[in-house]
């Protein structure tokens, strides 16, 4: 089995000065932001930051606001528009770094901040955020049933938490059941905290979805800043949807290829909305296709 280093760890700053970590993978080359989904972390990217560190790029898969292990925020403001602040301040600090944009790789959540965050900067007529922008099954308009089926699962254990890593995995292995299970818990293990009384609780702040400034609050509106930041779009972009997607409908391929006729797409067989997760060697496979390029 092939070993791979230790990833470093650097802690960057969102737009309210809320403090972000970042796992980094690769010493050299030009930078890729990867942006997990909503009650992941930024251990979901993992095998595909290795697959770009060993293609010469320099890979940071961040944990997003209220996530993982950067801040959750006491205000509660978690509403779309601020984890798409918090994108373009890491943008722009990558790019002060490196002294190039980053390419983009935002899955679900992390997709919609993204194209938030770069519609924000063309309706300012600024420079772009990004060098090129990779959507893993999301589009401005998605299936709202799926949503609430993905949004169901998180809220049934948020503040109850698990008696076990193995209870967790068990509700896990019950959601998607399409998957094998894992030898290992270890890997979940990182997606969960253990609290005073013993229970493990996902390693997301629970506000995400019911607190005061949630996530998805005002849907209508942040679909149409959606769809008006994909029609502006100038910048390579590549969405990738899990062809078995709960979320991401034809009609929403064909309407955000109507958005953007330059974006390219590719359809991931056996995969449904946790793309990299259910698929991730066609995922990989699809991306650095379309960076080879860049």
């Amino acid at each position: 089995m092939t070993s791979h280093p230790k990833p470093a760890t650097a802690d960057f700053f969102g737009a309210a000065h809320n403090r972000l970590i970042a796992d980094i993978y690769g010493e050299a080359g030009a930078p890729v932001l990867l942006l997990h989904g909503g009650g992941q972390t930024r251990h979901a990217w993992e095998k595909t930051a290795q697959d770009l560190a060993r293609k010469g790029w320099v890979a940071y898969a961040l944990d997003q606001r209220g996530h993982g292990d950067s801040d959750w925020l006491e205000s509660g403001a978690y509403h779309f528009q601020d984890y798409a602040g918090d994108v373009a301040a890491v943008a722009r600090t990558l790019a002060e770094r490196h002294g190039q944009k980053p390419v983009v790789i935002g899955a679900s959540l992390g997709g919609i901040s993204a194209l938030l965050a770069q519609g924000k900067a063309q309706s300012e007529k600024a420079e772009p955020l990004f060098a090129a922008l990779v959507l893993v099954d999301i589009t401005p308009r998605v299936d709202l049933s799926g949503v609430a089926k993905v949004q169901g699962f998180m809220r049934a254990h948020a503040r109850q938490g698990f008696a076990s890593i193995a209870e967790a995995a068990e509700a896990v292995a019950a959601y998607l059941p399409h998957r094998p299970k894992p030898r290992s818990h270890e890997g979940l293990r990182k997606n969960l905290r253990l609290h005073a009384d013993g229970r493990w609780r996902w390693h997301w702040d629970p506000r995400f979805l019911d607190g005061p400034r949630p996530v998805d609050n005002g849907r209508m509106e942040v679909e149409a800043d959606l769809a008006k930041a994909a029609g502006g779009l100038k910048i390579p972009v590549l969405l990738v949807r899990g062809a078995s997607s709960e979320l991401v409908r034809d009609e929403h391929v064909k309407e955000f290829k109507q958005l953007a006729p330059h974006a390219q797409f590719a359809d991931v067989t056996g995969a449904r909305h946790m793309v990299a997760g259910d698929r991730n060697d066609q995922f990989s496979a699809a991306i650095l296709k379309f960076l080879a390029k860049r």
